[in-house]
């Protein structure tokens, strides 16, 4: 297999230009990061409240600008697809925000989640800080396993634990037996690319016929191998815009139902063991039919089950594989487990956030499991466009927590308190939100903010119950 870079490959540091729209800078900067057309981002346009996502960086311009060229490349496709010109994007702000949040604003019957167990967050080390994630059950138990405390210990004897050892210790410990806590880090200078991308050597794509505007996607199918948010909330993306996505879990790994129940619209979900021969060859048969794959495990840990990218595009040179990852795609931290709290914490994010008290600080939403989620879609919708009016054969699209939170830190800049909108009422997230029912209970969950003329207003299907649908394209 031959490779060769993208054309226009680059993330934040590729500044605008004479010929490029500066209006909004993060905008142009990820469209341009994902190949899109210059002259398409005239069509951009944002409209509702601007006192959303308050921080200390710039989280409300990295939100807006991942949703507007998401809701661009949905747009461009639509175009392709259904004829005519490309439809004005325009991105609600008010949604936006909403939509970040997402997990905030679940309501199952009236019970709202719990999006954070009491071992997970930041504790005081007896240098600093540390950050953990237990939220699995397999977690909390290395966790505390590793600091030799009982099965059933509580915060308090964690906390007690921590207290006696070295941030960095900790981490290193943890980070040898699985378990999941990060010290908190002074501000990165490291910058990480928003997106890498490459195609692959030139092979027809299957043919799509028309569609209409509010589903450019249908027809597509995509084989969703994630968990968390990020990933599911890519292919949660996706499947709104009318793909057949289907979560494909191992039945050795636990979920949590209720994080499923965010992420799950729209989407099918069932579980093979891959390490099962009969599972494996439902899997086959599935991917040999499938365009898109999407993952979100660590790098190189689906390798062994035939997945490797080269192995991938070896068989289905068409393909569209794209990844997310939490610490990038090389250097020392690549392999390590993360989540996007762990990630705030260990570029920094958590130390710029920092209360006068010196208490770490988060940013106001999971912003870089959301941004990097509609990067991946944009970037997903792109290259199905691409491979039918420019470049036949695969992309490859890498993306990483890291990436995007490097952009959020070095590639966009602040900017200054803005005047209100005229007419724009203050942000009130109940006109985003909305309630359906569901396998699970009464759902009352976040709008899609996915913005241009014509665009779908929710998602086709709620979720269903977790791993409990037939392994087969609609």
């Amino acid at each position: 297999m031959t490779d060769r870079p993208m054309p226009s490959e680059g993330g934040p540091a590729d500044r605008p230009t004479a010929d490029r729209p500066t209006a909004d800078r993060p905008t142009a900067d990820a469209w341009a990061a994902l190949g899109g057309p210059a002259e398409l981002l005239d069509r951009v346009g944002f409209r509702g409240p601007q006192d959303v996502l308050p921080s200390g960086l710039p989280v409300r311009r990295l939100a807006r600008a991942t949703v507007a060229a998401c809701s661009l490349a949905a747009a461009e496709l639509a175009a392709h697809r259904a004829g005519g010109p490309v439809p004005a994007v325009r991105v609600d702000e008010g949604a936006v925000a909403t939509a970040f949040v997402s997990e905030r604003h679940l309501a199952i019957d009236g019970r709202t989640p719990v999006s954070f167990a009491p071992h997970s967050g930041f504790w005081r080390t007896a240098d600093g800080w540390v950050r953990t994630h237990a939220n699995y059950p397999h977690h909390r138990d290395r966790l505390l396993a590793v600091l030799d405390l009982a099965p059933d210990a509580g915060p308090d004897q964690l906390a007690e634990a921590l207290g006696k050892l070295p941030a960095e210790q900790v981490q290193e410990r943890a980070y040898a037996v699985g378990a999941l806590a990060v010290a908190v880090a002074p501000v990165s200078a490291a910058v990480h690319p928003l997106v890498e991308r490459r195609e692959t050597r030139s092979a027809p794509a299957r043919p799509l016929g028309a569609a209409p505007v509010d589903r450019p996607a249908a027809g597509i199918r995509v084989l969703d191998l994630t968990r968390v948010i990020a990933g599911p909330v890519a292919t949660r993306t996706l499947a709104l815009l009318g793909a057949d996505v289907l979560r494909i879990d191992s039945p050795r790994l636990p979920e949590a139902e209720d994080a499923h129940t965010d992420t799950g619209f729209g989407k099918r979900s069932t579980r093979l063991d891959l390490a099962d021969p009969a599972d494996r060859a439902v899997f086959e048969g599935l991917l040999d039919t499938a365009d898109v794959v999407v993952t979100g495990y660590r790098p190189g840990s689906l390798d062994a089950h035939g997945l490797a990218p080269d192995a991938l595009f070896a068989r289905r040179p068409d393909l569209i594989l794209a990844q997310v990852c939490a610490w990038g795609w090389t250097g020392p931290w690549a392999g390590r487990r993360g989540f996007d709290s762990l990630v705030q914490a260990g570029v920094g994010i958590a130390a710029h956030e920092a209360a006068p008290d010196g208490r770490p600080g988060v940013l106001p939403a999971q912003a870089l499991d959301h941004g990097t989620g509609y990067l991946l879609a944009a970037a997903v919708l792109r290259a199905l466009t691409d491979q039918r009016t420019d470049r036949p054969g695969g992309r490859h699209l890498r993306f990483s927590l890291a990436g995007t939170a490097s952009w959020l830190l070095h590639g966009i800049e602040p900017e200054p308190k803005a005047a209100p909108r005229p007419g724009t009422e203050p942000y009130d997230p109940a006109s985003r939100l909305t309630e359906t029912d569901s396998a699970y209970g009464r759902l009352r969950h976040a709008l899609p903010p996915i913005g241009y003329e014509g665009a779908p207003v929710d998602w086709a299907r709620p979720p269903g119950r977790w791993g409990t649908d037939t392994p087969v394209w609609r």
